[in-house]
């Protein structure tokens, strides 16, 4: 699938024992279109009354308010503009179980004909990803996106719009690979390739005119950025 789908959510709260969903309600979903690994500008985002009250600590993870959710669309009024977007693509998700265990919970409370998501979707867990690529260290998606440089500034709360934004662009680092030249060892040119690129290194570093100085820039800024250039190995 070219087309990929970053979603997140916000609710009015979680439960510490038994579903962490039970009795709470999501309040906002923003959801991103990759496509061809490029983020577009189609998207989705909806404020969602939840008819409950927010609890506290939800509150200050989020800032949104009963007040300003009272008169937004309920849950039933949305569901089919954000099915028809997500139908049938690649969602990336930060810790996806939370939210299609939300999102699936919301289907099920207004007996909707869709109840798993998973039967429509095919489910990208960055989290999962995440901890794999980075054991044992932090790995929410402040930190992540600070570990490949991306701007969280105007993150100062929680937003499931500005939060997807944010997992788009950590995604496609997570997932961006520099290409390397694969020379066979057994191919007769194999050392005149090598060569040829120690050469061209040491002509780069070696010469002083002001393209090549550029050139040497952009390279180090590609090294400091996927902590790997090829061009600049030793």
């Amino acid at each position: 699938m070219n087309k990929k789908i970053v979603l997140d959510i916000e609710t009015t709260g979680i439960n510490l024992i038994d579903k962490y969903y039970i009795g709470h309600k999501i309040i906002e979903i923003g959801a991103i279109e990759i496509n061809n690994r490029k983020i577009t500008n189609n998207y989705i985002h909806f404020y969602i009354n939840p008819k409950i009250k927010i609890d506290e600590k939800a509150y200050n993870i989020h800032g949104i308010n009963n007040n300003f959710l009272k008169k937004k669309p309920i849950f039933s009024k949305i569901v089919n503009k954000l099915i028809k977007f997500i139908k049938k693509k690649e969602i990336i998700i930060h810790n996806a179980n939370f939210d299609i265990g939300f999102l699936e919970y919301e289907l099920k409370l207004i007996n909707y004909k869709i109840k798993k998501i998973k039967k429509i979707c095919k489910i990208i867990d960055t989290l999962k990803i995440a901890r794999k690529m980075f054991p044992g260290k932090k790995n929410d998606l402040n930190t992540l996106s600070q570990r490949y440089n991306i701007d969280i500034s105007k993150r100062k709360k929680h937003g499931a719009l500005i939060d997807a934004k944010l997992l788009a662009h950590t995604y496609l680092c997570m997932t961006r690979k520099q290409k390397k030249i694969n020379f066979n060892k057994n191919n007769n040119n194999f050392n005149n390739k090598i060569i040829k690129i120690i050469n061209y290194k040491n002509n780069i570093k070696n010469n002083n005119n002001k393209l090549n100085i550029k050139h040497l820039k952009y390279l180090k800024y590609i090294k400091k950025k996927y902590k790997k250039c090829l061009w600049l190995e030793k």
